[in-house]
């Protein structure tokens, strides 16, 4: 039996305190599969760590079958890991150079094992996962299933009490995916299996136990193991085996480090580093500055990355057309007609970009060679409110800039008005671009960043927005523009401290949710003009929150993020799963010939 009681664990960086584990008890039994489910940063992988003995905790104990860790030493460590634990990582860790049966064999090495059994032993494991006649192949040969196999393999060539798997299917297809689960089911019969998973399907399917975690504690286990401390023994510090290398091993790998004499080994050196220095000064040189030239393009095309959209126009073309239908100025009293709109629908191509998207995520796309990562953008648009006591205003999109715009035109529109954009789905493409300056980065698809310019300033349109200007004060510039009237600068320059950010919340509304079902009409009706419906939603949104304040480093010769409030690109995936799973949606996927807000078919 494995208890974890009380267990606590907290990063910190700097000034930043992270809680990963807060308070966590659990009891698992010797026989079941446990999945571990939660979103990123709820403490998933680092619970597993703790209980594979990778991570130390800060406070509580891990009790196995009666031994507390509490006092462990590193020797202890490595024994617990060693005899009782057995590891499988959603990266497979194989040595790509060496064979599977040499991966395998390689965790028997620490527990001086003989040759003869430790070929055996890994022979038998990988029998056991379906491999026995794949022994001599190498990682590389071998599709991303059978390489997990073989990562099982060697988690349970030790024959270990406890099987920890992180992301085991992670990496994998859908059937391969299948393959592993019931591979891990059938091990979990015989011992204690504990899956740290994204996939809650998966968990169901398989898992005898789900549990589930959020902000670092367990908030739901469906199957609970339920102990009586009291009629337990009281836990003691014992070593659970010892981990020793073989004397066999051990005088092959000091025979292969002491086979060359001292003193030629000291003149080969000496006389191959003359040589090897001159090379080095050259290369580093070289390197340095192809290196720099590197960085100069990469941060450049981040700020100014390769774009296909669904629709282009070819404007060169355009040019062309327009110019051969130039007609001859004596040509006679005719009107001739000059081609224009044709011309522009004419040059107006449409991309398939679900085609092209299966082409770059093919094996034979050979893009990743020359590119840091690739992107898609959905156009989503996040209904963002702010709440001011019994008000809310809505930032985004703001709607009372964007009747300007309809109102006014051209110059109405250049207002920088839209203050919320998505953060790349990569971190690792802006990261290193930007420095810290208050608070963190999102860690979760709630929360959000604050972009300052170079010269630490910031657009008078996000301080409305986050209400540390008054925003009636903005209601009536509008209101005067649009009356004609003459509307004074604000002279006084507001000044504000980080933390004046950190914490200001904002209120995401699903924008199904902002229309009603009228029974009598049979249709969806927009409610956006009734005040006190749309209040009582605000009030019951997703709360949105600034974490932190960041700014370009001096470093980066470019930056590849807007200025303003910016939101991790996994809000706009949960804005499209919600948005598949409401009803207006489900209605119109239902009847795709009627419009659910008219009650009117759409080819009238």
């Amino acid at each position: 039996m494995l208890q974890v009681k009380n267990i606590r664990k907290k990063y910190v960086t700097g000034e930043l305190e992270q809680i990963a584990l807060n308070d966590v008890s659990l009891n698992l039994r010797d026989n079941e599969f446990v999945a571990i489910l939660g979103q990123s940063g709820s403490g998933k992988t680092t619970l597993l760590n703790v209980i594979g003995g990778l991570d130390r905790y800060d406070s509580g104990d891990l009790i196995i079958n009666g031994i507390s860790t509490k006092n462990y030493s590193d020797r202890d460590w490595d024994s617990y890991r060693n005899h009782t634990i057995g590891f499988v990582f959603q990266s497979y860790n194989l040595i790509p150079h060496q064979t599977v049966l040499a991966n395998v064999e390689l965790a028997l090495t620490i527990s001086g094992i003989s040759g003869a059994e430790k070929r055996q032993r890994a022979i038998d494991a990988l029998t056991q996962v379906g491999l026995g006649n794949q022994l001599h192949k190498k990682p590389n040969q071998m599709s991303g299933g059978q390489m997990q196999r073989v990562a099982i393999a060697r988690a349970l060539v030790n024959n270990p009490d406890i099987l920890l798997a992180d992301e085991p299917t992670g990496a994998l297809d859908s059937d391969t995916s299948i393959q592993v689960m019931d591979l891990l089911k059938e091990v979990a019969k015989d011992r204690l299996v504990v899956m740290v998973t994204h996939n809650p399907e998966l968990a169901e399917q398989y898992a005898t136990r789900i549990v589930r975690l959020s902000d670092g504690k367990i908030v739901d286990d469906n199957d609970p193991f339920l102990v009586d401390d009291s009629k337990l023994a009281p836990p003691k510090h014992a070593n659970m085996g010892k981990a020793s290398m073989s004397f066999l091993t051990s005088l092959a790998l000091s025979f292969n480090n002491l086979r060359t004499k001292k003193g030629r080994t000291f003149l080969t050196s000496f006389a191959g580093s003359i040589g090897i220095i001159g090379i080095a000064l050259i290369l580093s040189l070289s390197n340095g500055v192809n290196t720099y030239i590197h960085n100069i393009e990469e941060e450049t095309l981040s700020e100014y990355p390769v774009t296909v959209q669904t629709t282009d126009v070819d404007l060169a073309s355009m040019i062309q057309v327009a110019a051969s239908s130039s007609v001859d100025e004596e040509a006679g009293e005719e009107v001739n007609e000059r081609k224009t709109i044709s011309s522009f629908f004419s040059q107006a191509k449409k991309n398939d970009l679900k085609s092209l998207r299966s082409y770059l995520e093919s094996e034979e796309c050979p893009v990743y060679d020359y590119a840091n990562a690739i992107e898609y953008s959905y156009l989503v648009t996040p209904q963002i409110y702010r709440l001011d006591k019994e008000e809310y205003y809505q930032v985004n999109p703001n709607k009372s800039f964007a009747e300007l715009n309809r109102t006014y035109g051209a110059m109405a529109s250049r207002m920088p008005y839209n203050i919320f954009s998505s953060l790349p789905e990569s971190d690792s493409l802006y990261k290193d671009q930007y420095d810290v300056l208050e608070g963190h980065w999102p860690e979760n698809p709630h929360q959000l960043v604050l972009v300052v310019s170079q010269d630490n300033c910031i657009t008078d349109v996000a301080l409305y927005a986050m209400g540390l200007k008054d925003p009636s004060e903005l209601d009536q510039m509008i209101q005067d523009y649009r009356d004609g009237k003459e509307v004074e600068e604000v002279s006084e320059i507001g000044k504000y401290k980080y933390s004046d950010f950190i914490g200001k919340q904002f209120k995401m509304v699903n924008i199904a949710d902002r229309y009603q079902f009228d029974l009598k009409r049979k249709l969806y009706v927009d409610k956006e003009d009734d005040e006190k419906y749309m209040m009582n939603l605000v009030k019951n949104g997703q709360t949105l929150e600034i974490v932190g304040v960041v700014k370009k480093n001096a470093d980066s010769k470019a930056g590849m993020l807007s200025h303003g409030v910016l939101y991790p690109f996994e809000l706009e995936k949960e804005i499209i799963l919600d948005a598949s799973k409401s009803d207006i949606v489900k209605a119109q996927i239902k009847d795709p010939d009627v419009d659910v807000f008219t009650g009117k078919r759409f080819d009238d």
